[in-house]
């Protein structure tokens, strides 16, 4: 293969967020009594919560809220849709929610086995949308950060997927050069297309098996099929 450079995001790639998240989520439940508060069903909660984390994420990738009112909103909203009007009560569980979920370290199938393959074969990075902080101690807590050379985060550049200056700023701090590259994500929009629009080729990791029409020019279900294309 011609790529001597590899970029992986991080959540929904390697680091198996919405398992992570879900932990993290229900022990929240409880530490806070939630079900006494009138949250009387948990999975409620976290699918009601998913809901507004997502619609907040969508409007930070594109600049329209702050990292702040993101981590407070999200709580506020969610606890709102239960008739829990505690603007305290928000604040405290997003920031707990923000000390715990980084710690947890559910990997998705496979990750070791193949960075372990890919890392006697290609120089790795990470680009990822976020917190640089919280981004640190996943790969940490996960024992990632071994296995790569540059990590990029939005929290750090200032700089959010799918700016395609991220990209460019990858490869800058990597010494990579776009057709040398590859880029491994789960997000089909925010991800592959964002890459492929920087000329970077795209390896779509779609472990759902979700359906669409985009051309991409890789794409996997199982992270393990990379080590039959790399």
């Amino acid at each position: 293969m011609k790529y001597k450079h590899i970029f992986f995001d991080l959540d929904g790639t390697l680091w198996d967020f919405d398992f992570n998240s879900n932990e993290t989520l229900l022990e929240i439940y409880h530490l806070y009594d939630l079900s006494n508060r009138g949250i009387l069903d948990c999975k409620e909660f976290i699918c009601t919560y998913k809901a507004h984390n997502a619609k907040l994420w969508d409007l930070y990738n594109v600049d329209k809220i702050s990292q702040k009112y993101l981590r407070r909103e999200r709580f506020q909203r969610t606890l709102k849709n239960f008739g829990i009007h505690d603007f305290k009560l928000s604040e405290d569980i997003g920031e707990r929610y923000v000390e715990l979920c980084p710690k947890k370290n559910k990997l998705f199938p496979y990750s070791f086995e193949v960075l372990d393959y890919l890392k006697s074969k290609y120089i790795l990075h990470i680009i990822t949308n976020g917190f640089e902080k919280t981004q640190h101690i996943k790969l940490e807590k996960s024992n990632l950060m071994p296995y790569f050379n540059q990590v990029i985060t939005s929290g750090k550049t200032g700089l959010k997927k799918p700016n395609p200056l991220i990209f460019a700023h990858a490869l800058d701090v990597a010494h990579a050069k776009n057709n040398e590259s590859i880029y491994i994500g789960d997000n089909l929009v925010v991800d592959i297309l964002a890459c492929q629009n920087s000329c970077i080729d795209g390896l779509y990791f779609n472990p759902k098996k979700i359906r669409h029409k985009e051309n991409v020019k890789f794409e996997i279900s199982c992270l393990s099929q990379l080590m039959e294309i790399l």
